[in-house]
């Protein structure tokens, strides 16, 4: 894969200006801070221009440094937004009238400070509130291009009960589970653990109970029977109010990255989780704080590595995304992929599973955040 990325539009006045949108008010805020410092590493800084925007914690959209150094992991702490601020310097505010990018920093008694015409926004949100479809409503209503998956299929793929239930309409095997709902729960508790323990009794413990709309493996929990079940729904509950239950798959957890090219999405070679020896599944402080590398490629036959990247590629058009998208899979002892789900802003640091997968197919770190920059720019917002 050695096509060269699109150059900036010949004629134009100045670089296009970039606005690197991270942080959040979603579980996944430090691990979106971590991820903007390694893309505005990488942001050719003479092809663009960079304007960083951190939302905090309680949704303050603010002005930070850019500053990659202070955007890392130190000490198993996560950074946050607020950290990134020297003072109050007020709100960042995009207009949501199309004929409009114009970016300013309002400020309490002074004059809105322009900061420049955005051309395309970098999301790189992870979770509620940012993934989800929400931020990218409101880029649509600005008129503004971004990076990534849609409204649509932002929602859906935050979503993993709508998830699953696409992936099946369209031919995808996806593994046993339940939903519960809020009023379920909040009604019939009994009936809810009843339904979880028929579930269990068809297959087997143990279950994984997880948040619906969460990320990074936060709110899972592994439960080896009925004694651990209301912990765990209170767990889940913490960041969701609708909760999954999974049954386990046995078998090799396989990743595949989609990329948008301009003919159409391609699939990277794919990539091997290994089982963590400390941890019950691949969690949180496996995939961020612990050495848990991927095998990248997997070791996989060529059938099925492409097959593999067959149903990454369906998986990426079942659900209308847009630039990115990392597609997880089991491939379970009988010898099937069952999806698991896809990330439509995956982790993306450069030790981030994505970016190695596409290291390993020819594109690197920065070659790949040009592209779907330049990929961005080449869409235009509304229906399409």
């Amino acid at each position: 894969m050695t096509e060269q990325s699109t150059s900036p539009p010949s004629g134009s006045r100045r670089r296009p200006l970039v606005v690197v949108l991270f942080g959040g008010r979603s579980s996944e805020h430090g691990i979106s801070v971590v991820t903007a410092g390694a893309v505005l590493r990488a942001i050719d800084r003479k092809k663009y221009d960079v304007l960083p925007v951190g939302i905090t914690h309680d949704g303050r959209w603010v002005l930070t440094a850019d500053d990659p150094d202070r955007m890392t992991l130190a000490d198993r702490r996560q950074p946050a937004v607020e950290q990134l601020t020297d003072s109050d310097r007020g709100n960042v505010v995009i207009s949501i009238d199309p004929t409009d990018r114009t970016v300013v920093l309002s400020e309490r008694g002074t004059e809105p400070k322009v900061l420049g015409e955005a051309d395309v926004v970098f999301p790189v949100l992870h979770g509620p509130y940012g993934e989800d479809g929400t931020v990218q409503g409101l880029l649509e209503l600005s008129g503004i291009p971004y990076v990534g998956a849609g409204v649509l299929a932002s929602a859906i793929g935050q979503d993993k009960e709508y998830m699953k239930r696409v992936f099946s309409s369209f031919g995808l095997a996806v593994g046993p589970y339940l939903v519960i709902r809020p009023r379920e729960w909040q009604f019939d508790p009994a009936g809810v653990l009843a339904r979880i323990s028929g579930f269990a009794s068809g297959y087997g413990w143990p279950l994984f109970v997880k948040p619906a709309r969460a990320g990074s493996s936060i709110g899972i929990t592994r439960v080896d029977g009925r004694e651990g079940l209301e912990a765990a729904i209170e767990e889940a509950h913490r960041h969701d109010a609708k909760i999954l239950v999974e049954a386990l798959v046995r078998g090799r957890e396989i990743e595949c990255g989609v990329l948008e090219f301009p003919d159409g999405p391609r699939a990277s070679v794919p990539a091997e989780i290994p089982a963590p020896t400390a941890q019950a599944y691949y969690d949180f402080e496996a995939k961020y704080l612990e050495s848990t590398p991927g095998v990248v490629p997997a070791a996989l036959t060529e059938s099925q590595t492409g097959e593999v990247r067959r149903l990454a590629v369906k998986a990426f058009e079942a659900t209308s995304c847009e630039g990115l998208v990392r597609a997880d899979f089991f491939l379970t002892e009988e010898g099937q992929f069952m999806i698991n789900e896809i990330n439509t802003m995956p982790g993306f640091t450069p030790v981030s599973m994505y970016p190695q997968m596409w290291q390993a197919s020819g594109i690197g770190y920065g070659d790949l955040v040009d592209r779907l920059l330049q990929a961005a720019l080449r869409r235009s917002t509304g229906l399409r």
